[in-house]
C-alpha cells in the first residue's frame, strides 16, 4: 500500500482507510475475503486497516512532538550558547597554555599563528595597496591635500510669482487658434 499512498497526503490516506473500514463493516459484516493466498474475515481486515491508521497517527504525533522539541532546542541554544562561549573564553584566559587543566574541561589551548615568510608579507602588502587603489581610499594626510578648484560662481536669484487673489468667476476656456497655413484655404 506504500506505493499507492506515497504521493498522497496523510489526511487523504487516513480518510480513505476509514472509508474502507466503514464500507466493509456495513456491506460485509460477516464476510470472508481471499487476498493473495491469505483468507481474511471482515474483522481481520478492519483490524489490519486500523493498525495502519494507528501507525500514521503515531507518525503525525511524533512529527509534531519533534517540531516542538526542535523549537525548544533553538530557544535554549540561543540563551545558553553565549554563556557557554563566555565560559570557554574565560577558561582559556585563566589557564592559557596549561593543556592538562584545559583537557579537564574538554578544551585545547589556542594555537599560535605561524610566522609569515617574507614572501607572504610582501604579497599581503601588495594586495593591500592594490585594494586601496581600487577602492579609492586614502590616508588622513592624503585627504588633506585634496581640495576643490572653483573657477567662478554665478548666483541666480529665484523669485516666486506673486500669488493672484482668487477670482470669484470660474475660468473660461479660450478658443484655440487654427494652425498656420490653413487659415487661407
Amino acid at each position: 500500500m506504500s506505493n499507492t499512498t506515497s504521493s498522497k497526503s496523510k489526511a487523504s490516506t487516513l480518510a480513505k482507510l476509514q472509508a474502507l473500514i466503514t464500507g466493509l463493516q456495513k456491506q460485509f459484516p460477516n464476510g470472508q475475503f481471499t487476498l493473495g493466498n491469505t483468507v481474511f474475515t471482515t474483522a481481520a481486515l478492519v483490524q489490519t486497516l486500523q493498525s495502519l491508521i494507528d501507525a500514521i497517527n503515531a507518525v503525525n504525533t511524533a512529527q509534531a512532538n519533534a517540531k516542538v522539541a526542535v523549537a525548544a532546542l533553538r530557544v535554549t541554544v540561543a540563551t545558553v550558547g553565549p554563556v557557554v562561549l563566555a565560559l570557554k573564553r574565560n577558561l582559556l584566559a585563566m589557564f592559557g597554555t596549561a593543556t592538562d587543566i584545559l583537557a579537564l574541561f574538554g578544551l585545547e589551548p589556542r594555537k599560535a599563528p605561524a610566522p609569515r615568510t617574507g614572501q607572504e608579507l610582501a604579497a599581503a602588502a601588495a594586495k593591500a595597496e592594490a585594494t586601496r587603489k581600487a577602492r579609492g581610499t586614502a590616508s588622513k594626510k592624503q585627504k588633506l591635500t585634496v581640495t576643490g578648484n572653483v573657477t567662478g560662481i554665478s548666483i541666480t536669484p529665484i523669485t516666486a510669482p506673486a500669488l493672484a487673489p482668487p477670482s470669484a468667476q470660474p475660468a473660461t476656456a479660450t478658443p484655440t487658434a487654427a494652425p498656420q497655413g490653413t487659415a487661407g484655404k
